[in-house]
């Protein structure tokens, strides 16, 4: 495989195109193409499809997309391209079964196959949710490190520091994020999990600067950086001096994608094969260990809809099929804690990703956006209903995606807010009030009187 001094030369040496037209006259009408091409079409029916010919199909779409058009450089305006020589290359070098963590809690994240019986990798946490205060940012993170199924930890994002606002790129980013890394060690050891690996690489970072600064004052090699791409299929320097700083370090990177749908990449179809590019050039671009994505429905800021279920079972399917480099999902829903269409989205959700050979990331609710709308139960609920979907056909999930789907559909216009952290958790003891215990434990019996087998 090409290496990243190759990546640098062609971002600063690449065929020259305006930001612009490389997303509608390159990108939008090649995507429109191969999705032609290869008769990819959405069936509003089978929300987790079984279709293997369907699957390879978005996945040859795919690969054709990445050699078509490329990897664009927003601050160089310069594309960076591969030929199909290269990124079969990349599919053969890619990492296979990355190690995170250490002692107890080391654990390789596998590829799984469509419909394997094998647990999911369980990377849990806020989902980059925003805390208001350092106080409430340990007890999340220790109430993480208590969940029995977490294999890795994502942390919240502290907005605060010394009672001053955060603002990127000054002094106070990277304060914040040194106390971020701090503040999260300290609480998994208050967890008795010190082992487990921070794999959301201070989400309070915005800057190359403050996430490299704070990478001094605890993180691990056994830990990982998540570095993301922009929409659509760019990437900026600021991610690229990341890569260069944890490639040199012997750290592990998630390579991570959050595509629009309803914006350049169109409906369902789209989406799913754009989604199978960005893991190409998660590899080849920023050389990730594994690859992060969650599609977002544009009319919801959440991507638990039957649309955005389609096309990340799709193209999930497509790359667990065909790719040894493995996959994660991230699940954004759009209803706070404490209420019925949380869990609802979160259990179908998930028993879709998982069925498709997925493993999961879990963390964003109420989209992510509400101040501390996020408590620890709402990702112990996504691992547990994660192994229990662990084995369950594609038609199985497809039918129970759609069953708990009906209960929540017409509320993602407007979702429940929900309780804050603070309110459907006990502060000293970092446990759920009995109201959020009494709902959960209904909510598990519902699913298990449809067929879910929990442990």
């Amino acid at each position: 495989m090409i290496d990243f001094f190759e990546i640098t030369k062609r971002a600063l040496n690449g065929p020259y195109s305006a930001e612009q037209d490389f997303a509608m006259k390159i990108l939008v009408p090649k995507l429109k193409a191969v999705v032609k091409k290869y008769g990819i079409k959405y069936d509003p029916n089978n929300p987790v499809p079984s279709d293997d010919k369907l699957a390879d199909d978005i996945f040859q779409a795919g690969l054709e997309l990445c050699a078509e058009v490329g990897c664009y450089c927003k601050d160089t305006s310069r594309i960076i391209k591969f030929t199909p020589e290269e990124i079969a290359e990349a599919l053969r070098d890619a990492p296979f079964a990355p190690v995170y963590g250490e002692g107890a809690d080391e654990k390789a994240m596998s590829v799984r196959r469509p419909e394997s019986s094998e647990k999911p990798y369980c990377f849990l946490g806020a989902g980059g949710g925003i805390s208001t205060n350092e106080d409430v940012y340990v007890r999340m993170v220790e109430g993480y490190g208590r969940i029995p199924k977490i294999n890795s930890v994502t942390c919240p994002t502290i907005t605060k520091i010394n009672g001053m606002d955060v603002v990127a790129g000054s002094p106070l980013e990277l304060l914040a994020c040194i106390r971020s890394v701090e503040l999260g060690r300290a609480a998994l050891r208050r967890a008795q999990r010190p082992g487990l690996p921070i794999m959301n690489a201070i989400a309070t970072a915005v800057t190359a600067a403050g996430k490299i600064t704070g990478s001094s004052f605890g993180l691990r090699n056994t830990d990982a950086w998540i570095c993301g791409f922009t929409s659509p299929m760019q990437v900026q320097f600021e991610r690229l001096n990341e890569v260069a700083y944890i490639l040199a370090r012997g750290g592990k990177i998630v390579g991570e994608s959050g595509e629009i749908m309803g914006g350049y990449c169109g409906g369902p179809e789209g989406t799913a094969v754009i989604n199978v590019a960005y893991h190409v050039l998660s590899i080849l671009v920023l050389r990730a260990s594994s690859h992060l994505t969650f599609p977002i429905d544009f009319r919801y800021a959440s991507n638990t809809s039957q649309e955005v279920m389609w096309a990340v079972s799709t193209s999930t399917q497509a790359i667990t099929r065909n790719s040894h480099h493995p996959i994660l999902n991230l699940t954004y829903v759009g209803a706070g804690p404490m209420t019925e269409m949380c869990l609802y989205e979160i259990a179908a959700a998930h028993i879709g990703r998982v069925a498709s050979g997925g493993n999961i990331e879990f963390g964003g609710v109420a989209k992510a956006i509400t101040l501390d709308h996020f408590t620890p139960l709402e990702p112990r609920f996504a691992s547990e209903v994660s192994h229990a979907a662990a084995g369950m056909t594609r038609a199985q999930a497809n039918e129970m995606f759609k069953l708990l789907n009906a209960k929540y559909k017409d509320q993602l216009p407007n979702p429940p807010k929900g309780k804050k952290f603070q309110e459907a958790f006990d502060w000293d003891s970092i446990v759920p009030c009995q109201e959020y215990v009494d709902l959960y434990g209904r909510i598990k019996n519902e699913l298990t009187s449809y067929g879910l087998k929990f442990e």
